[in-house]
Parts: structure tokens; sequence; C-alpha cells
């Protein structure tokens, strides 16, 4: 079995300067400096826009908030994470009841939920009337 050389091509920092330069100033696509230039794969000149490219002069949202902005939203994400813990234990207790209703329903050889839900329902109804 022969192994296969594959042909790897390294761009000079001032071609891709100039590719770029082209993209911006000319108005040339992506594309077509593609095709210009022999570039092969899709995101090489997409990468060198990222690096070479003038994205830093593009508009950039800035964020501003005072004090108390901050201090809000450090509060709300403290509670959204004692909530989540809550949750979180809510789950494993209403697990680990499950569990042991199962394990009863094995031992008694009944179905509790049945059993449970039945008298339930029908205090419901007197309640009602």
């Amino acid at each position: 079995m022969s192994k296969v050389k594959s042909k790897q091509i390294r761009y000079s920092i001032s071609f891709k300067q100039k590719v770029i330069g082209e993209i911006e100033k000319e108005g040339l696509g992506i594309d077509d400096a593609r095709r210009r230039y022999g570039i092969g794969g899709g995101g090489t000149i997409q990468k060198w826009m990222g690096k070479f490219g003038k994205h830093h002069l593009l508009n950039k949202i800035v964020r501003i908030e005072t004090m108390e902005e901050k201090d809000q939203l450090k509060k709300m994400q403290d509670e959204i994470r004692k909530l989540k813990l809550a949750l979180a234990d809510s789950l494993m207790a209403q697990k680990c009841l499950e569990t042991v209703i199962d394990e009863a329903n094995k031992a008694y050889e009944t179905d509790l939920k049945k059993s449970f839900g039945d008298a339930a329902s029908g205090d419901s109804k007197k309640n009602l009337k």
C-alpha cells in the first residue's frame, strides 16, 4: 500500500492581506477571490477575514450599566442558581418517594397510587358539594 502525499499550501501574510484588501476595497466576492487565486477550502478566506479584515471597525454594541443594574443582575443570577438547586432537590425527593412507593407495592402486593388516588378523588368530590 502506498501513501498518498497531499499537497499543503502555505500562504504568506502579505498575500492574505492582499486578497482581503481586494475583497474589502474592490467589492470582490469571496468565491471570486478563491477562483482568481486558486485558493482551496471554503472557510480559508473567511478565517483570513476574521484575522486580517477590518471587522474591528464595524459597529459594536457597548452596554453601559449602573451599579444598581449590575447588582440586580447578580441577585437574579443568584436566585436562578438557588431555584435550580431547589428544583433538583425537589426532583430527587420525588424520585425517592416514587421508589419508596414502588418498594411498598412489591412488599404489600398492592397498588398504593390507586388506593390513595381513589380516596383523594372521593374526598375532593365531597368538598365540592
